[in-house]
């Protein structure tokens, strides 16, 4: 049906490739170009050894737009899938205007010398887009990304009006190392270390980080993983929701982490190895937060021993004719499957399907418009209909449990 580029070659962009394999007769070429193209031609060698599909690789800097706009200019794809930095979002998008191509990705915007993400700064292109005549889509991972999609699911099948959300990730796997992140580590605790945000009565409330002591939290028993501590934390698709889901009074976000993690979190803030401010180190400049990621584990490499199930979902209250109505609608996923079916741990493999899920969308028309759309604007049925077939099923069901009030 059409060719797609792939713009990031780390764990999440494994897997949009791998999985754009498997639906060759939508994605009838695929090219993946990242800034170190050797990291390409691996996932190209694994792609041709298990699918017997060919994919292009090329090196590109996705800081330079320039450099970009001609990758692109070059090889004509339908749409970009940014699966590269959210520092390079921007740029990526430039490019996509310059050569006239639609654009995917999986992560807001944020500057990299600011610990602060909001969709506004994409929210602007709103008109460059559609005065092209181009489809930009925002934040088609799983959160943000499917959680969306079970909202506006949710809202078109179950509800008349939806008064809270509770948005619940929970990794209850184990990887195997003292300390790691399951995904780039700088993106990982810039998000984590900042102060909590949720929406409520018409505005955003403020709560204390959640390495604080009088952070909020509290234990959820999830589906398959049981009772694990869940911590309210500030995320991006909350931004979008509160403007597409109708009634909404109250949205939050909880994911959980151990005490382990929050423990070698808080030591590593309390020397100063979370800051992203320039230090003098033996003559030269360097950021403390990009030399720790530099000694972490690397988040692709860490689904080969990985046990356990990761666990996300929403839990919905409001009316349908006059009665209220708790749903829970989540889904489960398996880090050993992952990594046998695409060698990749369970927090990759639901940031990526989404994104191969939602260019298939997209190349097949059934996503279609000019401008800038975040993912609950769509609708959701064929989405959901490919979650289920692509190795994201998911379940819906009466809501019986607690949240905090």
């Amino acid at each position: 049906m059409a060719k797609v580029l792939i713009i990031g070659a780390g764990g999440v962009g494994n897997v949009v490739a791998k999985k754009c394999a498997q639906n060759s007769d939508v994605f009838t070429e695929i090219v993946l170009a990242s800034r170190t193209k050797s990291k390409c031609d691996d996932i190209a060698g694994e792609v041709k050894k298990l699918y017997g599909i060919n994919i292009k690789t090329a090196g590109v800097d996705a800081d330079n737009v320039p450099e970009l706009a001609a990758l692109l200019k070059a090889e004509k794809p339908f749409m970009v899938i940014n699966v590269a930095l959210p520092y390079q979002d921007l740029t990526i998008m430039d490019a996509c205007l310059e050569a006239e191509v639609h654009y995917l990705d999986t992560a807001n915007y944020e500057p990299k010398d600011e610990a602060h993400f909001e969709y506004s700064w994409q929210w602007a292109y709103q008109d460059k887009f559609r005065e092209k005549g181009l489809m930009a889509v925002l934040g088609c991972g799983f959160d943000p990304g499917v959680t969306n999609i079970f909202c506006a699911y949710a809202q078109k099948h179950f509800y008349d009006s939806i008064k809270t959300i509770d948005i619940l990730d929970c990794n209850a796997g184990d990887h195997g190392h003292p300390f790691a992140t399951n995904f780039n580590p700088e993106i990982n605790i810039r998000e984590v270390t900042q102060v909590v945000r949720h929406w409520e009565k018409g505005k955003w409330v403020e709560t204390p980080p959640i390495l604080n002591e009088d952070c909020v939290h509290f234990p959820f028993d999830y589906p398959e993983a049981g009772v694990k501590e869940s911590y309210l934390l500030y995320h991006e698709e909350m931004e979008s929701l509160v403007n597409n889901i109708k009634g909404l009074e109250r949205i939050r976000f909880w994911m959980t982490f151990s005490e382990n993690y929050i423990n070698h979190l808080k030591v590593l803030d309390n020397i100063g190895m979370t800051r992203i401010d320039e230090v003098q180190f033996e003559g030269q400049k360097i950021i403390p937060l990009q030399f720790l990621k530099a000694l972490l584990p690397d988040p692709g490499t860490l689904g080969t021993n990985y046990t356990g199930k990761a666990v996300i979902g929403c839990v919905f209250n409001g009316e349908k004719a006059g009665e209220n109505l708790r749903k829970y609608i989540y889904n489960v996923c398996d880090h050993a499957e992952c990594y046998e079916e695409v060698q990749a741990q369970a927090v990759s493999y639901t940031t990526g399907v989404p994104a191969m899920i939602g260019a298939m969308m997209m190349v097949k028309g059934i996503w279609k418009g000019e401008g800038v759309y975040n993912v609950e604007q769509l609708d959701p049925d064929k989405f959901m209909d490919e979650l289920n077939r692509c190795g994201l099923p998911w379940q819906v069901v009466d809501f019986e449990g607690e949240l905090p009030a």
